[in-house]
């Protein structure tokens, strides 16, 4: 990806974030982090320490133990779960590790749904997800079931549905971690353009140095915080 321009506003900042799990076991403590609009960091890390969580905190899903968040000058910890709702429908995409496309919708109604949840009209939210579907190259197939689909084929509807409500906010929490090298090769290829069209903020947790590749930084989670990583 392109470099985000030294002065594009903050959206995201992170301030001596703390969370632990039931029974008392310390994910991380003091973490700071912030993230400029247009700007993709990728977040590296053991299995357990914390990454899954830590996207859940920045999406408002979980709370942290300590700290303080704040998304496009929201600060999480002063609004209501409904107002983190809101948050979440008008300024997030996510794409899940496992998906989470719905079987019993069609692609392109799995793609509208935060289209939906904003209110748009049937009409727009159907054009609009069509032409995301063909922007992620599943074209003309929007009536078609999950079912159908193969891994990077669902990995592709996750991405479309992401980002059809033109999020400000891109939360990635490994988008490549069951595919093969070639289809994840191809998603990559695909998010990044993505995520240059939209010039969106993007935080992408990963195992693999191949996603992180797309970043503009590279950071490793450990118990003490973020640290500069150099991905080869």
């Amino acid at each position: 990806m392109h470099a985000p321009h030294t002065i594009a506003p903050v959206l995201v900042s992170l301030t001596s974030l703390g969370k632990s799990v039931p029974g008392g076991r310390e994910l991380f403590r003091g973490l700071n982090l912030t993230v400029r609009r247009g700007e993709c960091v990728a977040i590296m890390g053991e299995s357990g320490v914390g990454k899954s969580t830590l996207l859940n905190l920045i999406a408002g899903l979980d709370t942290p133990d300590a700290g303080n968040i704040s998304i496009a000058g929201k600060a999480l910890e002063s609004l209501s779960e409904e107002a983190r709702t809101h948050l979440r429908r008008d300024y997030v995409g996510f794409v899940f590790q496992a998906f989470h496309v719905l079987p019993h919708l069609t692609l392109a109604q799995n793609v509208a749904l935060p289209l939906v949840l904003q209110h748009a009209s049937v009409t727009d939210a159907e054009t609009r997800a069509q032409a995301m579907l063909a922007q992620v190259g599943l074209a003309g197939r929007g009536a078609e079931y999950p079912r159908v689909l193969s891994g990077g084929e669902l990995q592709r509807v996750a991405i479309a549905r992401a980002l059809v409500h033109r999020p400000q906010l891109i939360l990635a929490d490994e988008p490549t971690g069951n595919l093969d090298p070639e289809t994840a090769t191809g998603i990559l290829h695909l998010f990044s353009a993505q995520l240059r069209d939209a010039g969106a903020a993007t935080i992408l947790v990963t195992h693999s140095s191949l996603a992180a590749s797309i970043a503009d930084r590279t950071l490793t989670l450990t118990p003490e915080g973020l640290k500069e990583r150099d991905v080869v």
